[in-house]
């Protein structure tokens, strides 16, 4: 099965959440399975026919707003991504049937709500996205307190596989020099001078810096699972998954 909905404990019942893996699809060679990604390389026929099959396994009269992403901050109102996509790392809506939606292959997608299911967003974080703040523009856009703000962190690449150089260690510290913050760097073994970073614990933990207390996590690596998960870490060239929240109608 290519389409999962995701059922979070304690959030309303208004916002339906759903993540897609490679199982299926009609994409071929590397892109093999459910590609969702018109920027990869891989057959804009197989692309379109997998984008299809994604409305079809959503609620009726849904209208996905797709992104081009290009690991920066800025959060974007999701009907504007209704037409040809436009570049930003995040949207968000209040309208009833548009699907927020971000593509990953070992970037953390990030899917929020607020407690009463009225304002939603999705994002996409990779480490340079997350050292950045676009976790913090993308809750400031939902325009109500943090507090009051339901964070899932979907399928992303696990923190034993993670391996960085010392300048994405240092871009973290210099905005954070906790030892939370230090905590999500292990020295490699594979590498001198290099560590294995914990994307989501990062990003845990600038969410809890913002005020929000309830973040649920998916806890599967990306890289570990080829049957189920692209990775661009693993393969390179490879396809893309997505994450989506929308608001029922």
């Amino acid at each position: 099965m290519s389409v999962h909905e995701v059922r979070l404990a304690g959030w309303s019942d208004k916002v339906r959440v759903f993540y897609t893996t490679r199982t299926g699809g009609r994409s071929e060679g590397p892109y093999r399975g459910f590609n969702l990604g018109l920027h990869v390389g891989d057959s804009e026929q197989s692309v379109q026919n997998n984008r299809r099959e994604l409305l079809a396994k959503l609620p009726p009269r849904t209208r996905i707003a797709w992104l081009n992403q290009v690991h920066g901050t800025q959060i974007v109102e999701a009907s504007d991504g209704l037409g040809p996509p436009i570049t930003a790392d995040g949207c968000w809506t209040k309208e009833r049937g548009i699907a927020c939606a971000v593509m990953v292959a070992d970037c953390l997608p990030v899917i929020l709500s607020d407690r009463a299911g009225s304002v939603i967003a999705a994002v996409h974080a990779g480490w340079r996205g997350l050292a950045a703040g676009v976790l913090e523009s993308a809750v400031a856009s939902l325009g109500v307190a943090p507090q009051e703000v339901y964070a899932w962190l979907g399928p992303a690449i696990g923190r034993d596989r993670f391996e960085v150089g010392p300048e994405v260690r240092s871009a973290f510290i210099k905005h954070d020099a906790s030892a939370a913050t230090e905590r999500c760097f292990r020295p490699s073994d594979m590498r001198v001078g290099h560590y294995l970073a914990d994307l989501p614990g990062l990003a845990q933990k600038r969410l809890r810096g913002l005020g929000l207390a309830d973040i649920q996590t998916f806890s599967a690596c990306t890289v570990d699972e080829p049957t189920r998960f692209f990775s661009y870490r693993r393969d390179g060239v490879t396809g893309r998954m997505a994450c989506l929240i929308l608001r029922n109608l």
